[in-house]
């Protein structure tokens, strides 16, 4: 049985033009869509009940706001320690120019994406809150030099 949820023309429709425009209200994506707002509603509720939709958000350009460098940091855990892990994220989680914690399995078993003002306060939240994260066997940092492609939209 197919877990999917199966989608019609008229929710693709919507969901191309929710990617495009976030911030549409649903009249505006119901008039785009050529359909009710009635319907439309009913369907972007279907959606989100779904899962399908997860909600609208802002999008922040962080170095608009002052935070010109971004790392990703590779992390490999000690698998010595059987709380490692859950110790390793639950420490991670509370320094809050960790952005985004992603898990892995391979080598790596997680990436940080880390922002920072500038070099010396990243070199600041490196030494005292990054290598201070318990049970690190290593760490491998990749500074960002540019975005080539940000998109989280697919084709619909």
């Amino acid at each position: 049985m197919n877990s999917f949820m199966q989608v019609d023309d008229l929710d693709r429709r919507l969901l191309r033009l929710t990617q495009s425009d976030p911030t549409a209200s649903v009249p505006a994506l119901a008039k785009d869509a050529r359909m009710s707002v009635a319907v439309a509603r009913r369907k972007l509720d279907r959606l989100e009940a779904a899962g399908v939709l997860k909600g609208r958000q802002a999008v922040i350009d962080w170095a608009a706001l002052g935070y010109a460098v971004e790392v990703s940091l590779r992390i490999t855990i000690d698998k010595a320690q059987p709380q490692g892990f859950d110790q390793f994220l639950a420490a991670a989680r509370d320094i809050p120019e960790v952005i985004e914690i992603q898990t892995f399995l391979g080598r790596v078993d997680l990436r940080l994406s880390v922002l920072a003002r500038d070099m010396a306060h990243y070199q600041e939240l490196y030494r005292d809150r990054i290598l201070t994260l318990p049970h690190i066997a290593d760490i491998e940092a990749l500074m960002h030099v540019a975005s080539v492609k940000s998109d989280e939209g697919l084709p619909i």
